[in-house]
């Protein structure tokens, strides 16, 4: 401010101070402060606001009855964010005001005349912002969620609303576009009933599908499609994919079916403030369509029409955070609830898809054998034995029908090879009888970090004297070599070809068309240019012989995905995979043949009494606690207990999944089994007993999965 300024705003300092002083005076009731309100006058409509608080403790899981200021009247509205205080007892009374507690967040659910609670009410202390996130339509879905999974509304909501970014709210959003044309049904005419689901979307049907795709790039246009026709009607759609290499694929076949502006991407990578920016755009409707990670599967899309999942036996689906829903269970009670078209597609099958075929809730959608025949690879197998008397293998560890299909494939394309683990040799056995090298003192599992010496890999005490227990062999054999060290192996053998690994640590999301060698975990596989020429897929018995119940489902899973990478039998795609023919995933990925194998799963499972026949509920932590729990909950009448037994220790500073006990803690894990129909009733028992445990003060760590992906 400038010296002449100042000289002239000098003699109006004393009026200004008057004026102030004046309407101090005048003022009837003195601004309470934020904290408490204390003296504030409350709305004269409506002056409670129930709320739900952020504590996801189960025995905090109800709405909570809070005083509205007359100041706060107009912004609080049913939906917004507001800050509460909790935690104050009914003595910090003053002047009818219930005072004290800590300050947290909260969602505003409904204001109301009056309170279903007697005693007096603290005050809302904020509005965060005016802008509604919380609508009738997600509250109710996050509250059958968290009654599905054993959980508290708090945990879900977290999931369901992200973080505030006040950038993003202060921009606004586009304007809507009108419905596009209803597209042609394109590589959906391949399937039986695929024009006919398109024009039922259209027309603003229903259908529920589960669609087993074929082998190839075209099943991002085809949901592209789906979606664009069910935008012809009016309404909404929502796609939720494992990953964000997914979501890029179906970004792209969105902007070129319906063009720019018509959808959002929902993905972690797109950071928080634009994140968000693009949920409100969902949330205002000003976009109908959404595609997204596992979090998009809350996305508040108006009058939802379509909801669509990809690849559901992905464990990126499963969220990791409590009450850890999968996504397809969520999109299920949303096509329930909103009355909305459903479509499970993936290029294998699971057993929970054969399911909702086999109740007829959703009905089959795939092509005819001819058309498999033309859009698959050949599938060449080679069994354990053939490889134990190949010369090639012994001094590779690849049969000499694999060296075939690499040299061929690398004279017209990229070649894919799978391996199951990455690293250099995570695992050695006997190479006679294939007996599991493990430590003497612990009975850890042996390994041989980068060619060094024998040490285990849980207590790292050497083993230079090893010899196996069951038949004295002296010559180990690597049990499941690495990603880098099969990329290595090949190298050394096509000198003139450059070789690309990808995993964990680097994830490739295509590769040229040019011959190349391509090393990858499952999972990690890239795309490329017009399709691979071959593709290896190594050491299945590794990923058939995991402990758990899903192991073959999950091998033929990774399979195909890897397969349909590969260009069709018509123009001489190849896959060679490395298991026992006589298997049945493997006999399944030869016939290409995913349904019938799930539909055996299922029909096996059922009569063994497990999921998805059955409902289950996992309850893990320390053995007194386990067992305490189980003895003071209320289960159904028809629940079955499996175990406790015992789970693996953590050794302290070894890997962790999520999920596991603490290192070097020992837990126990009981399996609740009930029939169809209870498992509502078993997730009630299990909130009410953890419930009541929490509230009579007891912190034993039991921890409650509903519908565990992995029972072992």
């Amino acid at each position: 401010m400038s010296s002449e300024n100042e000289r002239s705003e000098e003699p109006a300092e004393p009026e200004q101070l008057a004026l102030i002083r004046e309407t101090v005076r005048k003022a009837k009731v003195p601004r309470a402060k934020p904290r408490t309100w204390r003296g504030a006058a409350l709305a004269k409509e409506l002056p409670v606001a129930r709320v739900v608080v952020n504590k996801g403790s189960l025995h905090l899981d109800q709405f909570f009855d809070y005083a509205v200021p007359e100041e706060l009247d107009e912004t609080a509205r049913p939906g917004v964010r507001v800050r509460v205080r909790f935690g104050a007892g009914a003595h910090q009374v003053k002047n009818g005001r219930r005072e004290g507690g800590r300050l947290i967040d909260g969602f505003l659910v409904e204001r109301r005349a009056t309170s279903d609670y007697s005693g007096p009410l603290a005050a809302l202390a904020d509005v965060v912002s005016p802008e509604p996130v919380l609508g009738p339509e997600l509250l109710g879905l996050a509250r059958a969620v968290a009654d599905r999974y054993a959980g508290s509304l708090a945990d879900v909501l977290q999931l369901a609303v992200p973080p505030r970014s006040a950038r993003a709210e202060g921009r606004p959003s586009p304007e809507p576009l009108p419905p596009p044309a209803a597209p042609e049904p394109g590589s959906w005419s391949r399937y039986e009933r695929g024009p006919a689901f398109l024009e039922s979307l259209a027309r603003g049907g229903a259908p529920r599908a589960v669609w087993n795709a074929l082998p190839g790039p075209h099943w991002a246009e085809e949901i592209g499609r789906a979606v664009a026709a069910t935008l012809a009607s009016g309404r909404g759609a929502l796609v939720v994919v494992p990953d964000g290499r997914a979501a890029a694929r179906v970004d792209a076949a969105l902007t070129t079916v319906l063009g720019e502006g018509r959808h959002a991407l929902l993905t972690a990578e797109a950071g928080p403030e634009k994140r968000y920016a693009q949920w409100l755009a969902v949330r205002r409707g000003a976009v109908r369509a959404v595609v997204g990670t596992r979090a998009a599967m809350f996305a508040p899309v108006r009058d939802l029409g379509l909801v669509v999942i990809w690849d559901d036996g992905d464990g990126s689906h499963s969220e990791l955070h409590a009450p850890q829903p999968h996504a397809r269970d969520v999109l299920l009670l949303r096509a329930a609830h909103d009355r909305c078209a459903f479509l499970l597609g993936s290029t294998s099958c699971t057993v929970e898809a054969a399911q909702l075929v086999e109740s007829g809730w959703a009905k089959a959608l795939s092509a005819g054998r001819d058309q498999v025949r033309r859009a698959a690879p050949l599938i060449r197998t080679v069994g354990d034995g053939e490889l134990a008397r190949d010369e090639a293998a012994r001094a590779a560890r690849l049969p000499s029908l694999a060296w075939q299909a690499v040299r061929e494939g690398l004279k017209t394309g990229p070649v894919l090879v799978q391996v199951p683990r990455r690293g250099y040799v995570p695992r050695l056995a006997c190479e006679r009888c294939r007996t599991p090298a493990r430590c003497r003192h612990c009975a850890g599992p042996l390994e041989a970090p980068e060619q060094q010496e024998l040490r285990c890999g849980w207590c790292g005490r050497g083993a230079p004297d090893w010899h196996c227990v069951a038949c004295g062999s002296t010559r180990l054999r690597a049990q499941v070599v690495g990603a880098r060290r099969t990329a290595e192996e090949l190298g050394r053998a096509f000198p003139a070809v450059p070789v690309r690994t990808s995993g964990r640590d680097h994830v490739l999301d295509s590769v040229p068309g040019r011959p190349a060698l391509v090393v990858s975990t499952p999972g990690a596989e890239p795309v490329a240019e017009g399709g691979y020429a071959a593709a290896l897929l190594l050491d299945g018995w590794a990923m058939l012989g995991r402990p758990d119940l899903r192991a073959g489902e999950e091998a033929l899973r990774r399979w195909i995905d890897a397969a349909s990478l590969v260009r069709g039998q018509p123009e001489g795609g190849t896959v060679v995979v490395v298991a026992e023919p006589t298997l049945r995933p493997v006999q399944a990925l030869v016939r290409w043949d995913p349904v019938g194998h799930a539909q055996r799963e299922l029909a096996e499972r059922a009569e063994l009494g497990f999921p998805p026949v059955s409902r289950m509920a996992a309850v893990t932590g320390p053995p007194e606690a386990v067992e305490g729990f189980l003895a003071a909950a209320g289960l159904p009448p028809d629940a079955e207990v499996l175990g406790p037994v015992p789970l693996p220790v953590v050794r302290p500073g070894g890997p962790r999944r999520p999920g596991d006990p603490p290192p070097g803690e020992q837990w126990d894990r009981a399996l609740v089994r009930v029939p169809p129909g209870s498992g509502a009733a078993l997730a009630t028992a299990l909130k009410q007993a953890r419930a009541g445990r929490l509230a009579r003060g007891g912190g034993d760590p039991v921890r409650i999965r509903v519908d565990p992906p992995d029972i072992g």
